[in-house]
């Protein structure tokens, strides 16, 4: 389907004529036609870039290094997925090599994770990557305008965070 035959896409130059579409206006829509651009230029800009990382893997790789050690359970609450997609992605971050399993001492069902080197190579050299994506994700905004909506987001997010199938509890903070 192209992008102008889409129920979503803006409006062409024929329906330019008609009343815009009450959804354009709501945030639900405009957040969801955000989140499907922002995960198009994320992995258009790590193709080009030779990168093999989607952006849950990229996620999962920053908390592993953040915090060696910590639980899939843990890690799943981190990244803000539940357990089993984040198992998903351990065990194709496992395959490729870039992170390694541990069964923890004293609870041999819980799996601590730690990069491998690979791993570590790999998230360096997609950081750089993952932030000219950010500012492409926002490049119509100035820089005052990409700050005040970042916080307006995570306003937002601490009122309705909660209600999601999977709520954020940002590890390593005290609640």
């Amino acid at each position: 389907m192209k992008q102008a035959d889409r129920p979503d896409a803006p409006p062409n130059d024929e329906a330019r004529l008609l009343p815009p579409l009450e959804i354009y206006r709501m945030p639900g829509h405009l957040i969801r036609r955000m989140h499907q651009a922002s995960q198009a230029i994320f992995d258009s800009e790590m193709a080009k870039a030779g990168c093999e990382l989607t952006s849950v893997q990229f996620g999962a790789l920053t908390a592993i290094a953040a915090r060696p050690g910590l639980d899939q359970a843990t890690l799943a609450t981190a990244i803000v997925f539940d357990r089993v997609t984040t198992g998903g992605v351990v065990d194709r971050l496992e395959a490729k090599g870039l992170v390694r399993r541990e069964i923890a001492k004293g609870d041999r069902r819980s799996r601590r994770l730690h990069l491998q080197p690979a791993g570590q190579v790999a998230l360096a050299e997609a950081k750089p990557i993952v932030r000219v994506i950010q500012s492409k994700m926002l490049a119509g905004l100035s820089t005052r305008e990409k700050a005040t909506l970042v916080r307006l987001l995570e306003k937002a997010l601490e009122t309705v965070g909660n209600t999601r199938r999977v709520p954020l509890r940002v590890v390593g903070r005290e609640t």
